[in-house]
C-alpha cells in the first residue's frame, strides 16, 4: 500500500469533540441507554465495546442526531449534533448502507462533496481513503473491502473533524480490514477524532488509545487496553479437561470464569497460585499453563451478568462465574 504523500494538516483546535451527559433512551419498557456519560477529546481515537444489546448502536444514533434522547444532553464539537453534521464537521459511517450503482468512485464522491459548504479536496479524499487507483472504477464493480473504503470516503467528503463509525469492519476479511484501518489511521494521524464501535477486541486494543466498555446502556469501564486488563485483574490457568465436567471447575478456589476449547479447559482466576494448588491437590494438574489475562478476559469480567454460566466451544468470548471453596474439588 502506497503511503500518503500529502502533508499533514495543522493541528485541530483543542477541546471536546463528543460530550454526552446523563443521556437516556428507552423503547417502551426497554431501557437501551441509561444515564450514559461520555466525553471524547479532540484528536482521540476511541473504541466502543459491549455485548449485543449493550446500547452501542443506540448511543451512536443519539450522538449523530438520528434519534432524540429522552433525557440528558448531547453535543459534538460544541454544537448540537444536527448542526455539526450539516456543517460538515462530523462524518458518519453506518453499519449498513448501499452505494449508488453504475457511477464511478470519482463521480459519487464529487456529487457528495457538492452537498457540503467547505468539502475536503477530492484528491485528499481519494488519498486518505486509499482509493486513488480506483477513482474511475464503477462502484458496483468493487470488492466488499473496496466498497467499505468508499463508504469511509463518503464520510470524509465534508472535511470533518470527527468521524463516527458503527462496526466499520464487520464481515470483512483480514486483508480488507487491514486496508480499511490503514485509511482510518491516515485520517486520525491528521489530528482528527475517530470514534468507532466494534466486536473485534483485538482491533480495539490495536487501534484505539482508549476503550470505552458499555453494558446495559451505561459505561462500565473506560481506559486503555492495558488499563482495562489491569482493572479486570486475574490470570488464566489452562489444563487438560481429561473427561471432567466443566462445571466442576467452577468450584476451584480463585476461579471466576470457565471456558472449554476442545480438550482443554481455560480458567480465569483472581489467584493463580491458589487455583493451581487446588488443581494439584485434586490430581488435575496435567499440562498446566498460566498466562496473564488478555482483553477477552477483561471484557468478560467487566460485562458479565451476576448469573454464572459455563459454555463450551471452539472460540469467542465465553465465561462463567464461580465461587471459592476450600479443599479438593475435582
Amino acid at each position: 500500500m502506497t503511503p500518503s504523500v500529502l502533508p499533514p494538516r495543522a493541528p485541530r483546535q483543542a477541546g471536546t469533540a463528543v460530550d454526552l451527559a446523563a443521556v437516556r433512551k428507552s423503547y417502551g419498557d426497554v431501557h437501551a441507554v441509561r444515564g450514559l456519560d461520555l466525553a471524547v477529546d479532540r484528536g482521540e481515537t476511541v473504541a466502543l465495546l459491549g455485548p449485543n444489546g449493550a446500547g452501542k448502536s443506540t448511543t451512536i444514533a443519539l450522538m449523530l442526531g438520528l434519534l432524540a434522547q429522552d433525557g440528558g444532553d448531547v453535543s459534538l464539537l460544541g454544537r448540537a449534533p444536527e448542526e455539526a453534521v450539516r456543517a460538515g464537521l462530523v462524518g458518519a459511517m453506518p453499519q449498513e448502507g448501499g452505494l449508488i450503482p453504475r457511477v464511478t468512485v470519482r463521480e459519487l464522491l464529487s456529487f457528495v462533496r457538492g452537498t457540503y459548504p467547505a468539502p475536503m479536496p477530492l484528491g485528499e479524499v481519494l488519498d486518505v481513503a486509499r482509493l486513488t487507483a480506483l477513482a474511475d472504477r464503477r462502484v458496483d464493480k468493487l470488492s466488499g473491502g473496496q466498497a467499505q473504503r468508499v463508504r469511509f470516503a463518503l464520510a470524509l467528503c465534508g472535511d470533518p473533524e470527527l468521524i463516527v463509525l458503527d462496526e466499520p469492519t464487520a464481515a470483512l476479511d483480514v486483508t480488507a480490514r487491514r486496508e480499511l484501518w490503514q485509511a482510518m489511521a491516515a485520517y486520525a494521524a491528521r489530528g482528527n477524532t475517530l470514534l468507532f464501535s466494534t466486536h473485534y477486541l483485538e482491533e480495539a486494543d490495536e487501534y484505539a488509545r482508549r476503550i470505552v466498555v458499555i453494558s446495559r446502556g451505561t459505561v462500565v469501564a473506560d481506559g486503555s487496553g492495558a488499563e482495562l486488563k489491569k482493572r479486570a485483574g486475574g490470570r488464566r490457568v489452562s489444563v487438560d479437561l481429561d473427561g471432567r465436567e466443566p462445571g466442576a471447575f467452577r468450584r476451584v478456589p480463585g476461579v471466576t470464569g470457565v471456558e472449554v476449547r476442545g480438550a482443554r479447559v481455560h480458567l480465569t482466576t483472581d489467584d493463580a497460585d491458589l487455583t493451581v494448588t487446588a488443581l494439584a491437590q485434586g490430581g488435575a494438574l496435567r499440562h498446566v499453563e498460566v498466562t496473564g489475562g488478555g482483553l477477552d478476559e477483561a471484557f468478560v469480567a467487566l460485562t458479565r451478568s451476576e448469573t454464572g454460566d459455563v459454555r463450551s466451544g471452539a472460540g469467542g468470548v465465553r465465561s462463567g462465574t464461580g465461587g471459592t471453596h476450600a479443599g479438593s474439588v475435582l
